[in-house]
């Protein structure tokens, strides 16, 4: 990732590619007519749960379909509720949907992923990455309407350490950014300008780099670097102004890495960010791939954020698409919504 003939080799040792093509033209175009289990963050937006819960309720009244709400709160796991929803979709034949922000949708993929169960979304979160991208409505009641006629699509997942993630995957200065603006969620409330101004504090405190070995195939590289973000996402990419973002549709990743740089080029770079510049910037590098094994210098387990959600996980660890995608209810022409 650090020489340009590391980069060149990277590409053309990447695995074949995952697409449409790999589902049944059955698969891809049946409107899928099943009960629906949903699973729905009461945390999550700011619309209180109880008439998040009667609007999705109504609409599937209206139609005349099936669903079962399974709440999650602060005192149920999620993974408790996401797996009891897998069971009863497998039991009755039916899609398992998760009702929350990016990381309640991490969490549901995950135990949806390995079952070929139809796997929906009703986006409540602040960013939507993951549903944006896949053009469900940011509405309540207009992604709910959108389940009634989806279709089943392939979606690629990656995958880190073992565990799936939809939008990115990172180490180092990434998920301590995170953790810091949760913790300013938790006192000052979700807004963008909440979540840019902790950024900008932990820029001003940073100060670690890792020590990174980075392997695709017969190849290796060492670098220094603050921080190595995955991304999964062709609308993040885009908003940051990377190339990349048509390499997820050839079934590859994107790996961006910082050169260690002082606290003014980072405030400089986040900037560039927020203009949709930071891929033309020369202290940014970056590269598409299907795998690759990162080793931390001097560490036995690292901190990992995937989708907004931070765990610690062994070293080394893998980053690489996932061998299947997941069967993503996607809505119907009429029901898409144009990225915003």
């Amino acid at each position: 990732m650090a020489h340009p003939e590391f980069r060149d080799r990277a590409y053309a040792a990447r695995m074949p590619a995952t697409t449409s093509s790999d589902v049944s033209p059955g698969a891809r175009s049946a409107t899928f007519a099943g009960p629906c289990f949903i699973v729905l963050n009461a945390g999550s937006g700011k619309q209180d749960a109880e008439t998040r819960r009667e609007i999705i309720t109504r609409v599937f009244d209206a139609a005349g379909r099936r669903c079962e709400i399974l709440p999650i709160d602060r005192s149920t796991p999620i993974e408790r509720v996401a797996t009891a929803a897998v069971a009863r979709a497998k039991a009755e034949r039916g899609a398992v949907i998760a009702a929350g922000g990016d990381g309640t949708i991490n969490a549901v993929a995950q135990a949806v992923y390995g079952h070929g169960l139809p796997f929906g979304v009703i986006p409540l979160g602040t960013f939507n990455y993951f549903a944006r991208v896949h053009g469900i409505a940011q509405d309540v009641e207009a992604a709910t309407r959108a389940l009634l006629r989806a279709r089943i699509e392939p979606a690629q997942a990656g995958r880190a350490g073992g565990h799936l993630f939809l939008v990115n995957a990172s180490l180092g200065l990434y998920p301590q950014l995170l953790e810091d603006r949760e913790a300013f969620k938790q006192q000052f409330g979700r807004s963008r300008l909440v979540a840019l101004w902790s950024g900008l504090l932990t820029l001003a405190r940073q100060s670690r780099q890792l020590h990174l070995t980075i392997e695709a195939g017969d190849q290796k590289a060492t670098l220094r670097t603050p921080t190595l973000v995955v991304v999964n996402n062709r609308l993040q990419l885009e908003r940051l102004g990377f190339p990349e973002a048509d390499a997820l549709a050839q079934g590859q990743l994107a790996g961006i890495v910082i050169k260690p740089i002082g606290t003014l080029s980072m405030f400089g770079l986040l900037l560039r960010g927020v203009l949709g510049r930071l891929g033309d910037a020369e202290n940014v590098q970056h590269l598409p791939f299907r795998r690759v094994t990162v080793s931390p210098r001097g560490r036995r387990r690292i901190k990992l954020a995937m989708d907004g959600e931070i765990r610690w996980v062994p070293t080394p660890v893998v980053f690489e698409v996932a061998p299947e995608p997941l069967s993503l209810l996607v809505p119907a022409p009429e029901d898409r919504v144009e990225v915003a």
